[in-house]
């Protein structure tokens, strides 16, 4: 930083926000990891994808479910990319919609699941596709419904509780790839690769070291 003397020191966060060598490596990525769009099909009724493949997805510990669905007005299949939920398997029909059944798997609003259902692949506004417990192993659960307002209340990974309004979909079940972090990873070289495919935050000099 320039006239270093009479300023203060650049540090690492800052540096960070530039961007520059600090985006995400996100070449190798699949793509978005998401719900179906809501539409009128999953809004009163419901639709049935097949889980056409799992795949590894570069950086995140969480395996993906490729979903067709056959397009509800066109003659087409839509290929859907959604973090897997465990015991997930290829050749699987899921079902999409405020009437589908209670079954690992399924994407449903939350407000139609009963208490104590754990759940991944949240949306935190009804039509966001998803953004909340899609980590590997993670999970909400739902708490308590409240029908006459229209709100659920959930909690989330974290432990925090959050009121959601009941008509927010999510997956049935809990995200795959569970027990990842239950593993060291013993040495540096690991570290390095883990962190090569995700960001640049890796190795990181502590501050005691420094002078």
């Amino acid at each position: 930083s320039c006239g270093a003397e009479e300023m203060g020191r650049v540090i690492r966060t800052q540096r960070k926000g530039a961007g520059g060598i600090f985006t995400a490596h996100s070449s190798k990525r699949k793509g978005a990891a998401k719900l179906r769009k809501l539409d009128f099909a999953e809004r009163h009724g419901f639709l049935r994808g097949v889980v056409k493949e799992i795949v590894h997805d570069s950086g995140r510990g969480a395996p993906l479910a490729v979903v067709h669905f056959r397009d509800p007005y066109k003659y087409k299949i839509n290929k859907e990319r959604m973090v897997a939920a465990e015991g997930m398997y290829t050749g699987q029909f899921i079902y999409c919609g405020k009437k589908a059944k209670l079954a690992i798997g399924n994407v449903l609003p939350i407000g139609k699941l009963p208490e104590g259902t754990a759940v991944c692949n949240l949306e935190h506004y009804a039509g966001d596709r998803a953004a909340i417990a899609r980590a590997s192993g993670n999970y909400a659960v739902i708490v308590s419904q409240n029908p006459d307002e229209g709100k659920t209340r959930v909690r989330l990974p974290s432990g925090s509780r959050k009121i959601l309004k009941d008509t927010s979909r999510a997956m049935v079940g809990v995200a795959a790839g569970g027990g990842r972090p239950e593993k060291p990873l013993l040495k540096a070289g690991r570290a390095f690769h883990k962190y090569r495919v995700k960001r640049r935050g890796w190795p990181y000099v502590r501050g005691v070291a420094m002078n």
